[in-house]
C-alpha cells in the first residue's frame, strides 16, 4: 500500500545508535595518502624542470625556494580544481580532468606571479614542469585508484549502504553494487515496499536483510551507522518525500544516491537543467557528431601506423612460422559486418588448418561459446603455433591493416559474421552504428567467458558512450589482459 510523504522516514525501528569515529575513514586516507604524494611529485618535477633547464648544474638561487613552493602550491591547485571532492575519489574521470585545470591553473598562477613581482621564472622550466606536473598528477590517481581497488577487492575501505526502493528495484541496484565491488559501496540493509510477502526478521533481499519500509530508511541508516542511503527508482520516493530524506540525511552527514534508473548512461552525458519547481536530468545524445567520428578516425589510424611499424619485426617473425611449420597462406581472411552493415573482410594470422571452416560444422555440437558465438577451449583445428598465437592474441595483429583501411577502429564492438547479424534482435543491430574494433569493452570484462547478452550489453553501452579517453583506457586494459591472457577473445 502506497504510503504518503508526511509518513516516510519515521523512525520506527527504535532508538538510533551513537555516531562512530569511523564514518568516512576510507577517504581520509585515501586523501592522506594522495595529498603525501601530490607533494612529493611537485617537488620531485620542480627539481626535474631545473634541472632540465640548468644542464651544466649551476642553479640560480630563487629556484631554491621556488622547488619546495611548487610542491605545496601544487595541492593547493588540484584543490582549488575540486581534485579532492570526495564524490570523485576513487570512482569518477572527473579526478583525472581535475588534473588539466590544476595545471592551467598553475600555469595562470605563475604567470600573475611573474607579472606583479620582479621575480621571473626561465620559460624553459615553465613548460617542462607543466606537462611533468600533468603527468605525474594522473600517475598518481591511476596507483591511488590501484590502491583503493586493492582495498576494497579485500572488503576494507566500504561505505555501508542502506538501499530503499521496491523490491525488484531495491534488488537490481544491490546486484549492481555488489558486482562492483571498487564502487566502495556495502549493502547492510534494505529498506523496501512491493515484497511478496510481509516482511519479517528473516527477510532479505539478495542476501541482505529487510529493515522494513521505505519509511524505515532514517532508522535503518541510525541502527547501521551506514555513511550512505542509495534510493532506487520508486514511484513514492520523489519529490517532497526524496526532499525530506535529504534533509534528514543531512543533518547527520550521510550521503544520498539516487539511481535515475537510466541503463548504460555515462555521466558525462547526463547533466542537471534546473526549472522553477523541480531539477530535470538532461541525457545528451551519444557522440556521433561528424567532428567526433573524424578525430577518433585520425587517431585510430595514426595509431594503427605507429604499431604496425614497431611491430613489424614480430609480424614478419610471426608469418615465417606460419609459412614453414604449416602448409598453407599466411593470413586468414574472413568477411565481417562493418559500419552501418557494410560487409569488409576481417585480416588475421592463420592459426587453424586449411579446412577449418570444413569442419566447423560436425564441431558445433560441443560450442562452449554464448549461444550466438562459436568458441570452443580445445579446438583441433587449431595448429601449434596458432595456440601460442591465439594465447596472446598475436593472431589479431594484422587486424591494424583493417583500422588503417578504415574499416575497423581500434576499440569498438566485436566485427560479427554475416551469420551472426540475421540472428540479430533489433537491439543488437544498434551496434551497427560504429566501426567494429580490434578490441572492446567486452573482451576487458570477461572475453568469451561472458554470456551473450552481457557482451551485447557492453558493446552498447560502448556505442552510447564512447569517448577517446575512454577509447584510451580500454586500449590499457587490453594490454593488461593480453599480457595476463587466459585464452583467446
Amino acid at each position: 500500500m502506497p504510503v504518503s510523504s508526511s509518513e516516510l522516514f519515521a523512525p520506527s525501528l527504535g532508538a538510533s545508535v551513537e555516531r562512530t569515529s569511523t564514518r568516512n575513514c576510507w577517504s581520509r586516507a585515501y586523501l592522506r595518502r594522495i595529498v603525501m604524494l601530490d607533494v612529493i611529485v611537485g617537488v620531485l618535477c620542480s627539481v626535474a624542470a631545473a634541472m632540465i633547464r640548468f644542464s651544466d648544474g649551476f642553479i640560480e638561487t630563487q629556484y631554491y625556494w621556488t622547488v619546495p613552493l611548487v610542491g605545496l602550491v601544487w595541492p593547493g591547485a588540484l584543490a582549488m580544481a575540486n581534485a579532492f571532492e570526495q564524490r570523485y575519489l576513487g570512482v569518477s574521470s572527473e579526478e583525472y580532468r581535475a588534473v588539466g585545470r590544476a595545471v592551467l591553473g598553475m600555469l595562470a598562477l605563475l604567470a600573475v606571479w611573474s607579472f606583479l613581482t620582479t621575480a621571473q621564472l626561465a620559460r624553459v622550466y615553465v613548460l617542462v614542469l607543466m606537462p611533468l606536473l600533468f603527468v605525474g598528477g594522473l600517475v598518481t590517481r591511476r596507483y591511488m585508484r590501484h590502491w583503493l581497488a586493492s582495498k576494497r577487492s579485500q572488503g576494507q575501505l566500504m561505505q555501508r549502504t542502506v538501499v530503499v526502493g521496491r523490491a525488484d528495484a531495491a534488488a537490481s541496484l544491490v546486484r549492481s553494487i555488489k558486482h562492483e565491488p571498487q564502487q566502495g559501496l556495502l549493502p547492510v540493509a534494505v529498506c523496501t515496499s512491493g515484497m511478496d510477502t510481509d516482511w519479517d526478521a528473516t527477510s532479505s533481499i539478495e542476501g541482505v536483510p529487510v529493515m522494513g519500509s521505505p519509511r524505515d530508511a532514517i532508522a535503518a541508516a541510525d541502527l547501521y551507522d551506514a555513511e550512505v542511503v542509495a534510493v532506487a527508482s520508486h514511484p513514492d520516493l520523489a519529490g517532497k518525500a526524496l526532499r525530506r530524506l535529504a534533509w534528514a540525511l543531512e543533518e547527520r552527514g550521510v550521503e544520498l544516491i539516487v539511481a535515475p534508473g537510466l541503463l548504460d548512461v555515462a555521466g558525462p552525458r547526463m547533466s542537471i537543467r534546473p526549472s522553477n519547481n523541480l531539477s530535470l536530468l538532461h541525457v545528451e545524445r551519444p557522440s556521433h557528431a561528424t567532428r567526433s567520428v573524424f578525430l577518433k578516425d585520425i587517431m585510430d589510424r595514426s595509431l594503427a601506423f605507429l604499431l604496425l611499424l614497431a611491430l613489424s619485426p614480430l609480424l614478419i617473425t610471426v608469418a615465417f612460422l606460419i609459412r614453414f611449420t604449416d602448409p598453407g597462406p599466411v593470413f586468414f581472411k574472413q568477411k565481417r559486418v562493418g559500419v552501418r552493415g557494410e560487409i569488409f573482410y576481417i585480416y588475421k594470422f592463420r592459426t587453424m588448418c586449411v579446412d577449418a571452416e570444413k569442419r566447423l560444422e560436425a564441431l558445433r555440437a560441443k560450442s562452449e561459446g554464448n549461444g550466438v558465438l562459436f568458441k570452443m577451449k580445445d579446438d583441433p583445428r587449431v595448429t601449434k603455433v596458432g595456440k601460442y598465437l591465439r594465447r596472446y592474441s598475436i593472431d589479431e595483429l594484422p587486424q591494424l591493416l583493417n583500422v588503417l583501411f578504415g574499416d575497423m577502429s581500434l576499440v569498438g564492438p566485436r566485427p560479427p559474421l554475416p551469420a551472426e547479424v540475421e540472428q540479430y534482435e533489433p537491439d543488437a543491430l544498434r551496434r551497427l552504428h560504429v566501426r567494429p574494433g580490434m578490441t572492446g569493452l567486452w573482451q576487458v570484462s570477461g572475453r568469451s567467458d561472458l554470456s551473450w547478452e552481457e557482451s551485447l550489453r557492453l558493446d552498447l553501452r560502448y556505442v552510447d558512450n564512447w569517448s577517446p579517453i575512454g577509447d584510451l583506457h580500454i586500449l590499457f586494459r587490453t594490454f593488461r589482459a593480453v599480457t595476463h591472457s587466459s585464452g583467446a577473445y
